[in-house]
């Protein structure tokens, strides 16, 4: 996807983010725009929103199969530049159609908001689309090669033949998709902004494992053939007509399927042997570089602290979480000094599952414990509650080493698909198990999951607001969601309380190496010892992580910076509040406008705390 239709769209290719692999931006199958006011000019506010949110959506087939739209199954997104100044030029019309219809002080507080919100978005994906070569549009991470078998498989529902013809034609199109995908990569060679050189070979890697399997190569069927596979026998139509769709489906798949993904791997090699980058990989350092990345700080934590601020802030916070640690080495009677502590965590066989099919399973099954577990208790915390389930699932296999460590897919809006948590288990002594408790809070409940689910079944929000999202406020409310059940009486073993510390450590420790990286010079092993000396992550925790920073500046920010501020804002309202304080209350105002800037979230609890105080 083009990066101005990315943050505008589908912002959660981001959370995916972040963690991960989902869109942020969703859409409803019913296209009336909801009222949010009685008054005349807010409702008619909304329905302009709502109307150019589904302009830039129509521009975005995959989008509207990832929220189970019927429209456009047979198309993949173009990702072509034409594509983006298109995107670009709606973008400035519907910013000047904005401003020009509607005075804003003729609006409600709720209508100011929505006008506040959609101005913010509008010049915010304007502002970052001037650094859109600078961007990387793929990296080991994520990118369309690794996504499209992920996508089919989990987005491209067929039930009826109609939407099993738009599979194949999808698949069809994959050789342009890939060739726009490897033109952007060569187009930043040539401008100045290639990616890291030790991203190439791993894109490639993954590329290349998507061919594996039947009918290219002897075993069992690879990813797209067994999923298209399972839904033609799920599905109540002809029987010759289907093996006929099969057999189309192998030719596409030994045939241009499989030239256009060695093609893309070939380019990708190709790329990856220019010597165009040297150890020093952040973004700082190329042209107009130190600009991009404040555009990307402010874009993410939705602030305006600097990269030196940011930096300072990480500092101080691993020196707070350290002394935490120290306390708990006093719980478990370890002797030794902290450095000996996390070695001992690192690598002591207790806290490691196998390495096999069955200790990963293993490892599922405790994670669907811990959320059963959570799920008991939300009404302690929470009001509304998420009404769409939450599963936990393994990472498939093909896309282990492209997925991150953890992520969340949230649920569609009609209630066809459910919100999954996914586990990266490729190496299962990269996922200690006093990480487990925490990474199930922030991935599924009370983190992601809750917040998104609500989101996007709330009703009264314009479309842009009930399905985009800022990432600090996101991220934030993740890892707030991994410290809060400690209040209620999780967290029983102290090495699993560790390990929440450990994960909040991980993330005060991304300030320091991310605006290490990009704004204070660092080199990339300068980063990862930093990792390495002060976090108990294994070594191939760090320098995974390492690379994911490289590649995506400045969104690691986020999760600390926000979590702080919700912190900040509630330790505000109890303050006012005394013993009127509510944690659920609290809760609610939070979740029930969905994601929101971070300064614009201060003024939602600053007004509830007026308003609790009135009585």
């Amino acid at each position: 996807m083009s990066s101005l239709k990315s943050l505008i769209i589908v912002s959660t290719l981001a959370l995916a983010a972040a963690c991960g692999g989902a869109p942020e931006t969703a859409a409803p199958t019913d296209t009336q725009p909801p009222v949010v006011a009685a008054d005349e000019v807010d409702v008619k506010l909304v329905a302009l929103l709502d109307e150019q949110w589904e302009a830039r959506l129509a521009m975005a087939p995959e989008s509207q199969t990832y929220l189970g739209r019927k429209t456009n199954m047979d198309k993949w997104n173009d990702r072509s530049p034409e594509a983006a100044d298109r995107e670009r030029a709606l973008t400035e019309t519907q910013l000047m159609a904005l401003k020009e219809q509607f005075d804003r002080e003729t609006l409600s507080e709720e209508g100011k908001l929505n006008y506040d919100l959609a101005i913010y978005t509008y010049e915010n994906s304007l502002r970052l689309d001037e650094f859109r070569i600078q961007r990387f549009p793929l990296s080991q991470f994520r990118g369309v090669h690794s996504n499209i078998p992920v996508f089919l498989a989990n987005y491209h529902h067929i039930k009826s033949v109609e939407d099993a013809e738009s599979y194949l034609a999808r698949v069809r199109g994959v050789p342009a998709v890939l060739d726009q995908a490897a033109t952007a990569m060569e187009d930043r060679i040539v401008a100045g902004y290639p990616l890291p050189t030790f991203s190439y070979p791993l894109i490639v890697q993954s590329a290349r494992t998507i061919l594996d399997g039947a009918p290219i190569t002897d075993g069992p069927d690879m990813a797209i053939l067994a999923d298209f596979k399972k839904k033609l026998a799920d599905l109540d139509a002809d029987p010759a007509q289907k093996e006929a769709m099969l057999a189309e489906l192998s030719e596409l798949l030994t045939g241009p399927f499989a030239d256009a993904y060695r093609d893309f791997a070939d380019r990708l090699d190709a790329a990856g042997q220019a010597d165009v980058v040297d150890g020093n990989f952040g973004i700082g350092v190329r042209e107009n570089g130190d600009a991009y990345y404040d555009a990307l700080l402010a874009n993410y934590t939705t602030t305006g602290l600097t990269a030196e601020e940011v930096h300072d802030l990480g500092l101080s916070e691993v020196d707070r979480i350290h002394a935490e640690m120290r306390a708990i080495m006093d719980t478990v009677e370890f002797d030794g000094d902290l450095q000996a502590f996390f070695d001992f965590m690192r690598t002591d066989p207790q806290f490691y599952k196998p390495n096999t099919d069955a200790g990963r399973e293993e490892y599922l099954e405790l994670a669907r414990s811990y959320t059963e577990g959570m799920q008991a208790r939300l009404s302690e915390l929470f009001i509304t509650l998420p009404k769409a389930p939450v599963e936990v699932r393994r990472v498939e296999p093909f896309r282990e080493r492209a997925a991150g460590k953890a992520f969340y897919n949230q649920p569609a809006p009609d209630g066809s698909r459910p919100g999954v948590f996914y586990a990266n288990l490729a190496n299962m002594e990269d996922m200690p198990l006093y990480q487990l408790e925490a990474l199930v809070y922030h991935e599924a409940v009370p983190g992601h999951h809750m917040q998104r689910s609500i989101q996007i079944e709330m009703e009264g929000l314009p479309k842009f607001r009930q399905f985009g999202g800022y990432t600090a406020y996101t991220e934030g409310w993740g890892l707030y969601c991994e410290f809060l059940p400690k209040e209620i009486g999780m967290y029983e073993d102290p090495y699993s309380d560790f390990g929440r510390l450990a994960m909040e450590l991980w993330r005060a420790a991304r300030l320091v190496v991310d605006t290490g990286l990009h704004a204070k010079g660092w080199e990339m092993q300068t980063a990862v010892l930093y990792l390495q000396d002060n976090t108990p992550n294994p070594k191939g925790d760090t320098v995974k992580a390492i690379e994911r920073y490289i590649v995506y500046p400045g969104q690691a920010t986020a999760y600390k910076i926000g979590m702080m501020k919700i912190l900040d804002l509630r330790q505000k309202a109890k303050d006012a509040l005394g013993d009127k304080f509510d944690i659920a209350a609290f809760h609610e105002v939070v979740l029930m406008s969905g994601p929101l800037p971070l300064s614009v979230l201060e003024a939602r609890i600053d007004s509830y705390i007026e308003t609790t105080l009135a009585g």
